[in-house]
């Protein structure tokens, strides 16, 4: 299968073909959504959450980014690989941003993606001017847990509404190739879709959206219910991993494992 590109992603909202996103954190998985088609594996901040035990992704540190890169780089030859830049990763001065998002590059992430909206343009700026690719992220963005008083659905009201599409104007302006919009309601994702040219990738912000990205834990069961109304679970690996463990302890505990056919003469 070609190679998914920044430009490919372009080419597929001008087309109308739907994106298909999923986060990404360990090689084996990589490797299986790559060989599926998935267009765009993330190795999202969600893992401080999904993998590292955090109730939030504000503990995940550049260091733990980088690791969790380099690994999914590994096993990614079609999908565009995006890493997601960190709490205060990129806030606190344009030289962190350069600095930190250079080192997801050299990882092997081919764009990064960072959270906010007017007041990070000139962030995204400023990377786009090193050669830095950006995506953006607006909506509900999870590194702002605590300012929004927990993780709840942006843009109900009117004023919220016009702030993240003038959010999406403004990161479009700066230079992102494609934005997340998350928890929104669908009808504000679909403006936004329409309003700006670049794609939108929606995490619970409706249909209308350019494509849709999730958590690969979540679609594959491994996460515990019920999450949030957006997921949609494809699969229930937490029953059958939890099964196979269980018949493996009482098959060694019987002293039915191992038997001659899995043991040497």
């Amino acid at each position: 299968m070609t190679k998914v590109t920044i430009l490919s992603l372009q080419d597929m909202k001008r087309d109308r073909k739907k994106i298909a996103a999923l986060t990404c954190y360990d090689l084996t998985t990589a490797r299986l959504l790559d060989e599926a088609g998935v267009d765009v594996l993330l190795v999202g901040d969600s893992l401080g959450m999904v993998r590292l035990g955090h109730v939030s992704t504000l503990p995940v540190t550049v260091d733990d980014m980088v690791y969790h890169t380099r690994i999914v780089a590994r096993a990614n030859p079609r999908a565009l690989l995006v890493t997601d830049m960190p709490f205060l990763s990129y806030q606190a001065s344009i030289e962190d941003a350069v600095r930190n998002s250079g080192r997801m590059l050299k990882a092997g992430a081919e764009a990064v993606k960072i959270e906010g909206g007017t007041e990070i343009a000139a962030v995204i700026r400023a990377l786009r001017g090193f050669g830095i690719p950006v995506m953006g992220h607006i909506g509900m963005t999870p590194q702002s847990v605590h300012a929004f008083g927990g993780y709840k659905i942006q843009g109900r009201m009117k004023n919220q509404a016009a702030k993240i599409l003038a959010d999406a104007r403004a990161i479009e302006k700066a230079g992102v190739f494609a934005m997340v919009l998350e928890c929104i309601p669908a009808e504000l994702g679909r403006r936004i879709s329409r309003a700006v040219k670049v794609p939108t990738i929606g995490i619970g912000a409706g249909s209308n959206c350019d494509g849709q990205i999730l958590v690969v834990d979540d679609i594959l069961g491994l996460t515990p219910p019920p999450g949030p109304r957006f997921i949609k679970r494809y699969a229930d690996l937490r029953k059958l991993i939890k099964q196979a463990a269980q018949d493996y302890a009482r098959e060694v505990r019987d002293g039915k494992f191992p038997d001659a056919e899995h043991s040497y003469e």
